[in-house]
């Protein structure tokens, strides 16, 4: 997978597969099941390391989780997300902080939160050869100032600025760019206004593709779940179960038994217990 065949994605049957991945085992198992994107989100923040939110995740536990996700990832584009305050200071400064997910982290591209207001970032990276998939609608780095984790673009003037803001990121040059939290018939005349591929989360069906949070749609993250996530299975119960079989079996004397143990020597058992 790279940058142009994502590009070649829009408008076509098939659609841009992306999921969010932290670690080296999990991209190893996306990878083979050719998922199109891994998407080292700082959404990690929360799922991975216990913040309450996405602010708090700096560079340097971003970059960990990258190195980690780029060496499982053998086919799938990897995308690495810049944490708050990594480009909005200067474009020296997003440029300085995006090279360096590619350069140390072995990411193939970035994510960055914004529309008009981020455009000259995304240009200043652009043209230092760094890919950049953009991001509107609801930015959780700035939730907090669009009135918290809610749909955006209901009203005309917000859905006016959310197609300028789409807008504007394409035409800065990034290669996509996901809407999250808009209305369905809004993200479907998004999609039609520009020319790069749109990859929704909670934006309806007509996106060139769709990302969820990996451990939302397994199942694994009990704490919240948004409503537009489905969940494909519920794995946090079995593991529960798993642990607490675990548990038991150490507890009763029943693991290990002979069939998880190794055998022994029996003549060198006596011979130690007696000292030979």
């Amino acid at each position: 997978m790279n940058i142009a065949a994502i590009r070649k994605r829009k408008n076509s049957s098939e659609k841009i597969i992306m999921l969010t991945c932290y670690d080296y085992s999990t991209a190893l198992l996306l990878d083979s099941l050719g998922v199109d994107l891994l998407l080292v989100g700082d959404s990690l923040g929360m799922v991975m390391l216990g913040y309450d939110s996405t602010v708090p995740v700096t560079m340097e536990e971003m970059l960990h989780h990258c190195k980690a996700v780029s060496r499982g990832a053998k086919n799938s584009l990897v995308v690495g997300d810049m944490p708050f305050l990594s480009y909005q200071i200067s474009n020296e400064e997003a440029i300085k902080n995006a090279g360096r997910f590619l350069k140390e982290a072995g990411c193939d591209a970035v994510k960055l939160e914004g529309g008009i207001e981020v455009a000259d970032k995304i240009s200043a990276m652009v043209k230092a050869g760094i890919p950049v998939m953009g991001h509107v609608g609801l930015t959780p780095q700035t939730a907090s100032s669009l009135g918290g984790y809610k749909v955006q673009g209901k009203d005309l003037d917000s859905a006016k600025k959310l197609l300028l803001d789409a807008k504007a990121v394409e035409e800065a040059g990034a290669f996509s760019v996901v809407l999250e939290c808009v209305p369905a018939p809004l993200a479907a005349l998004i999609t039609e206004k520009i020319s790069i591929p749109t990859i929704g989360i909670g934006a309806g069906p007509e996106c060139d593709g769709q990302v969820l949070v990996t451990h939302d749609l397994l199942g694994m993250f009990e704490k919240f779940t948004p409503s537009f996530v489905k969940k494909y299975a519920n794995l946090a119960p079995i593991i529960k179960d798993a642990i607490n079989n675990f548990i038991e079996d150490v507890k009763n004397d029943n693991f290990p038994d002979d069939d998880h143990s190794f055998s022994g020597n029996s003549e060198v058992i006596e011979k130690l217990k007696w000292g030979k």
